[in-house]
């Protein structure tokens, strides 16, 4: 099996991106854990991977595979590629493109100056919706981790997350605390682990440990939640820049209905594999 694919990166999170519509694919975990190393592969955070749609209303169907091979709901930067690439690569002439994913429908937008806007539907709050273990839903859960206590919001935007307030993320200890997270026993299918840091009510940095990847340069479904607890908490406004180690996103969210998420979508190089 010959297979085209394109590299692709939001903010540094970076892609593997597979047309499964004019090219017959068929995956397997361990491939695509052997792919995915940097040193013997291709070397990615997750593989995208276009198929047609399931259903007469959308225009793709958009799955998500981590590096272990574990596939996952939803990704926002891997949105904003796969945005780019059925456009560039002339899958569809509509710059305003409906995807299925398994955690929901999405529309995306390729913007005049190149950038894409993502309509990330509905962030989730309800503990059995995320999903994560506590009696009523609230702001901010105390959570025991590694023996000591900690104030997280719970949200799913598509993907579930968790998000800690940090005076600075420089010195959070995300090394440490997000394995932790990412296996904690409150949380019964993994989560994202999010560690915000407020600069003033429109910005904040953020650094995200992606639940089977490990920390990335960026997550667009972290800074989403990352805004949503924000503003849950009365910390945030409505639109936000997202400051990540990869570059900044531009998050807006009216505190109910649905969030929208702008930034960069980047072409690396297009390659073939046996």
């Amino acid at each position: 099996m010959r297979l085209k694919f394109t590299k692709m990166h939001g903010l540094g999170n970076d892609f593997m991106v597979i047309d499964g519509v004019t090219q017959a694919v068929e995956l397997s975990a361990e491939l695509i854990e052997q792919w995915a190393d940097r040193h013997f592969g291709v070397g990615f955070d997750q593989l995208l991977l276009v198929e047609p749609p399931t259903r007469p209303d959308r225009d793709f169907r958009y799955r998500i595979f981590n590096a272990d091979g574990s596939e996952v709901e939803n990704c926002g930067n891997g949105a904003r590629c796969f945005a780019r690439f059925v456009l560039d690569n002339q899958l569809i002439q509509n710059t305003t493109i409906r995807v299925e994913t398994a955690g929901g429908d999405l529309e995306l937008r390729v913007e005049d100056n190149g950038e894409v806007t993502v309509d990330m539907g509905r962030p989730r709050t309800r503990p059995d919706k995320i999903p994560f273990l506590a009696d009523d839903k609230a702001a901010l859960y105390d959570i025991n981790v590694l023996d000591e206590t900690l104030s997280i919001s719970a949200i799913n935007v598509g993907n579930p997350h968790c998000v800690t307030r940090v005076d600075d993320v420089l010195t959070a200890d995300v090394e440490r605390l997000g394995p932790a997270l990412e296996d904690h026993e409150r949380f019964p299918q993994r989560v994202n682990a999010g560690f915000m840091q407020i600069v003033d009510r429109s910005n904040i940095r953020l650094r995200v440990f992606e639940r089977g990847v490990g920390e990335t340069l960026a997550c667009g479904t972290g800074a989403c939640a990352a805004v949503v607890a924000g503003v849950l908490n009365g910390w945030l406004d409505h639109t936000v820049s997202v400051t990540l180690p990869g570059g900044k996103l531009t998050i807006h969210w009216a505190g109910e209905g649905n969030i929208l998420m702008t930034g960069p979508a980047t072409r690396v190089y297009e390659g073939v594999i046996t």
